[in-house]
């Protein structure tokens, strides 16, 4: 037993020196469990951050599609008004140069029967609309 009371001097600061690298690796590792437990959290806020960013992207653009789709279709029902509008415009002109035509046939018809001579020759405008019995 003397010779475990003779190794005293140097047990004493070996068994302090495991005490401090024994706190110290036990410090170490709860650091360290710290370290990794923030990193995870803070990647999983990360990517929570990330689906909603990516979210809010997909809703705007969903969004913006929407309103121009919506607008598209409002140009072209108003493009459908007036192409209508139009279609009814030009049929009223046909039948408005149909009567005119047929107006003017009878009119040189009738000149030609008052005067007993052939109608005047009509303008080049007109010509190509009037036909054969104009010229």
């Amino acid at each position: 037993m003397e010779w475990l009371i003779s190794l005293a001097p140097v047990l004493t600061p070996l068994s302090g020196l495991a005490g401090v690298l024994g706190g110290a690796w036990m410090v170490y590792r709860q650091t360290n469990r710290k370290t990794d437990a923030e990193t995870e959290t803070a990647e999983a806020t990360t990517f929570v951050t990330s689906v909603q960013t990516v979210t809010q992207g997909f809703t705007q653009l969903l969004e913006q599609q929407r309103a121009t789709t919506a607008q598209t279709l409002e140009r072209v029902a108003t493009l459908e008004n007036r192409v209508e509008r139009l279609e009814e415009e030009q049929r009223q002109w046909r039948r408005w140069k149909a009567a005119a035509v047929e107006y003017i046939h009878q009119l040189r018809a009738l000149v030609a029967k008052l005067y007993e001579r052939p109608a005047p020759a009509p303008p080049r405008e007109i010509a190509e609309d009037l036909g054969d019995d104009a010229t």
